[in-house]
């Protein structure tokens, strides 16, 4: 899916996407903080960019059939809106990273609602998703 240089970014930062994450999601800058990760990653779902979510999973989560199983799962969810609940830690000069969200959504006629509170780790000078407490509630 394309996203319009004038439409605001799919993380409800309220900034224009071409300024938010999508030089993330064209790899053409890193996330600094883990809450900037977390919103690429919600945007890299809302648009279906496979591969960004697979180079920032761990790869000690990444499976053999990661871009199969993600495919599927997009084929059948569509992002609606993300809320930042909290963060700890996971700032530029931090290697941990704690943010809590709830992220709704739209899957086979239903609505839903995904809490999660994701850790995230620095490698190097790279942020990745390692995992998260997550409650699914529907709508």
């Amino acid at each position: 899916m394309l996203v319009d240089d004038k439409a605001l970014c799919p993380c409800c930062s309220g900034i224009a996407f071409k300024d938010c994450c999508a030089p993330f999601l064209s790899f053409e800058r890193r996330a600094e903080t883990a809450e900037q990760l977390m919103r690429s990653r919600y945007s890299a779902f809302s648009i279906g960019a496979i591969d960004y979510l697979i180079d920032t999973l761990a790869p000690e989560r990444r499976s053999s059939n990661e871009a199969r199983m993600l495919r599927q799962e997009l084929r059948n969810t569509s992002w609606t809106k993300l809320e930042i609940l909290d963060t700890q830690d996971g700032t530029s000069s931090d290697q941990t990273g704690v943010v809590e969200f709830n992220a709704y959504f739209e899957a086979n006629g239903r609505s839903g609602q995904l809490h999660e509170r994701s850790n995230f780790r620095k490698e190097g000078e790279q942020w990745i998703y390692v995992d998260g407490k997550v409650d699914l509630k529907e709508r």
